[in-house]
């Protein structure tokens, strides 16, 4: 029996799928999907454009300092410009700043945006992809040629299209990337030009898909049936215009159903999370309509379907949800549950054993605050100090006495003026009382909070707050509506997620800010104990 044949995965949320409305990511926020798109097992991460902007310099930057143990990551741009040498481009200059080890570059394989778009001629265009693909060669581990609009091109002056593809596997590139980059190609027109390109080269192949006619999935799998290696996409499919080809359906698609090797079944459980997660730190309300990991891919209402499936899943299930880290709902009575329970207190390295009396507890706990409006996907740190608080009863290092907040503005044309109280009771029953300003009511919130704290725990000053987001719920109520608000926060070693909800921002930010502060006690004192532990080992006799 031969071998599934291997498929790579490279994600591109991080660049293209930032080019969609509403999609903005905070260089913490790429960092954070950086490294769990690692954890799934993805081949290469585009980290952006270097030199578009400060954010992306910013991250390229940051993204040294991650140990990665699956992923490359690549910096993305373009063939230089006509009439200025490859090597005095300042684009192909700032590619080669990021460090990277692979550079993908687009270059033009449509003839119409050569003749209206560059105004260049045929010559000059494959000049510009050899000469930049070949130059980055000599420079870098691995490049990657973006076609773009190879499709559109090859439908328009096959010749044409072939050719720049030819060039650029002339010039030495690693791999060609076919892109539909308008989105309006047909399966079929897709499948002929992919045999076209085989026959014309021996470089692999990859294939990178929009949107706009609702078929990227279908393009991008037909694609890797006439012998594509490498598929290119975004998680939920986020990107310019109508999106990029959604990774999380393509890889299920792709290991599933059609039997290709692209990540091992531990990394594919947790392709649910991940897509979550990227929902949550882009702000935006998880699609719970979405194929294989949405809310409501295996939820089931309709009477008849609910007797089916109590009895057989088959009957209303193309596949068991547990293998992309879904579960099954019966939406009048959810009967499951525990096991996420459970299996989330393995991945945090909770005793399994020691939590399952307490898990009926956290369950219900849950789904209480989820039904308030809580989700803790983008919030693991509250998640975990929820097991916990299950498993040890209340965690609290401190506790609030009371605070106010005076917001005040006194002129138009001059900033308003922010400012905390609070007072709260530390360890053995210390009382501090303290004030602090702030550049905004939830700055000076947390400003009073470190400074009433860190007399008792001086390690709080290590904790950074890297961003915070507000999200309304539900929006019928105006101005008085549930909000939720999630903050990321940092100590130099890990970053972490926690969540507060409440119809008043300043509550539902104070809820988040104390599991971020409890957290990062929380997880002093288990490294402290672990040393302990490894010392008193170290200490036994032989």
């Amino acid at each position: 029996m031969s071998t599934p044949r291997h498929i790579e995965v490279y994600d591109t949320t991080l660049r293209d799928g930032c080019q969609a409305e509403d999609i903005a990511f905070t260089v913490e926020d790429k960092l954070r999907i950086v490294e769990r798109l690692d954890d799934l097992g993805v081949r290469y991460i585009e980290g952006g454009w270097p030199g578009s902007n400060p954010r992306d310099e910013a991250f390229f930057k940051a993204a040294k300092r991650l140990h990665l143990k699956h992923a490359k990551i690549a910096a993305f741009g373009s063939t230089h410009r006509v009439g200025v040498r490859v090597g005095d481009d300042a684009n192909v200059r700032k590619l080669l700043q990021a460090e990277t080890p692979v550079v993908t570059i687009f270059g033009k394989a449509w003839e119409l945006h050569v003749r209206d778009d560059l105004r260049i001629s045929r010559l000059q265009n494959f000049e510009v992809i050899h000469d930049s693909v070949a130059y980055l060669k000599r420079h870098v581990e691995t490049v990657i040629f973006d076609a773009e609009h190879f499709f559109d091109g090859f439908r328009d002056d096959p010749e044409f299209a072939l050719e720049c593809c030819r060039v650029a596997a002339d010039a030495g590139a690693d791999l060609i990337c076919l892109c539909e980059t308008n989105g309006g190609r047909l399966p079929d027109e897709i499948g002929a030009a992919v045999d076209a390109v085989r026959q014309t080269i021996q470089t692999p192949l990859g294939i990178h898909c929009h949107n706009d006619s609702e078929l990227a999935v279908a393009n991008t799998l037909t694609g890797v049936q006439h012998g594509v290696v490498q598929v290119q996409g975004t998680i939920n499919g986020i990107g310019e215009r109508c999106g990029n080809v959604n990774l999380c359906s393509v890889i299920a698609n792709l290991q599933l159903k059609m039997g290709y090797r692209v990540i091992n079944a531990a990394q594919l459980r947790h392709l649910r999370e991940l897509s979550h997660f990227v929902w949550e730190l882009a702000n935006l309300e998880p699609n719970k309509r979405q194929p294989f990991v949405g809310l409501s891919a295996f939820a089931h209402k309709g009477g008849i379907h609910v007797a089916a499936v109590q009895k057989n899943p088959l009957t209303y299930e193309h596949i068991d949800p547990a293998l992309v880290g879904n579960r099954q709902r019966v939406l009048v009575s959810d009967l499951s549950g525990r096991s996420n329970i459970l299996y989330k207190a393995q991945e945090f390295g909770v005793d399994v054993e020691e939590l399952k009396p307490a898990v009926r507890q956290v369950l219900a706990e849950v789904k209480d605050l989820e039904n308030r409006g809580f989700q803790f996907e983008g919030a693991e740190a509250s998640f975990e100090l929820l097991m916990q608080k299950g498993l040890n009863g209340k965690m609290r290092s401190f506790r609030l006495i009371g605070f106010r907040v005076i917001d005040e503005k006194r002129k138009e044309d001059e900033p308003p003026l922010s400012e905390a109280t609070i007072m709260i009771e530390g360890p053995d029953g210390l009382i501090e009382h303290t004030a602090a300003q702030g550049n905004g009511p939830v700055n000076a919130l947390d400003n009073a909070l470190r400074k009433a704290l860190v007399k008792f725990y001086p390690q709080i000053n290590e904790v950074q707050l890297l961003d915070y987001k507000v999200r309304v719920l539900g929006g019928v109520e105006g101005t008085s509506a549930t909000v939720r608000v999630l903050i990321e926060s940092g100590d130099g070693h890990e970053r972490w997620g926690t969540v507060g909800v409440s119809p008043n921002v300043i509550e539902a930010s104070w809820q988040a800010l104390v599991d971020s502060i409890e957290y990062k006690l929380y997880k002093d004192r288990k490294r402290q104990r672990g040393k302990r532990t490894a010392n008193n080992a170290r200490d036994l006799p032989a």
